[in-house]
């Protein structure tokens, strides 16, 4: 019989950030984001409705990829929370991105500790994430977290390491 899981909190708060659930607003900044990584902007339109698709399958996973904000300015500077990916439900990913002028203060480190933490609270043992063997700040990232590095795959945009985490 398959393990089952508590609901990840869907509400986290750290000292500095808000990571709450997605909502249609957030299509145009989401948007943005995605701009950053050099493949142009995708169309609102298409990114609101991969909103929707995260919040249906938050419902149905019990787990989530939240937007965060700075507590103190309310802004959008990215996501941060747990997702399949190249995993499973039982050993999930924590995924992370940020807005380049968010990079360097400690906002991926904040913002993953606390999914780290709400990733325990459901009783999951352990982690993945995935990153580009060449993103040496998201590598830092997960060190920082205590994330090992498992192995490293090639695939389709070059390698990939695949790191891993025991959750108390």
């Amino acid at each position: 019989m398959p393990a089952t899981y508590a609901t990840m909190p869907f509400h986290l708060t750290t000292e500095r950030l808000i990571l709450r659930p997605w909502a249609p607003s957030d299509a145009a900044a989401f948007c943005d984001l995605l701009a950053e990584r050099g493949n142009g902007r995708p169309p609102e339109d298409r990114i609101r409705t991969a909103i929707a698709e995260f919040l249906t399958a938050t419902e149905t996973t019990g787990i989530a990829l939240l937007p965060v904000q700075r507590r103190a300015e309310g802004d959008f500077i990215g996501y941060c929370g747990l997702i399949i990916g190249r995993t499973t439900l039982e050993e999930p990913e924590i995924a992370y991105e940020l807005f380049r002028h968010a990079h360097g203060r400690g906002y991926a480190t904040e913002a993953a500790g606390t999914v780290l933490e709400a990733a325990a609270a459901t009783g999951r043992t352990r982690l993945w994430s995935t990153v580009g063997t060449g993103n040496a700040p998201s590598l830092r990232v997960l060190e920082k977290l205590g994330f090992a590095r498992d192995r490293v795959s090639v695939e389709e945009n070059g390698e990939v390491a695949w790191l891993t985490r025991s959750l108390p």
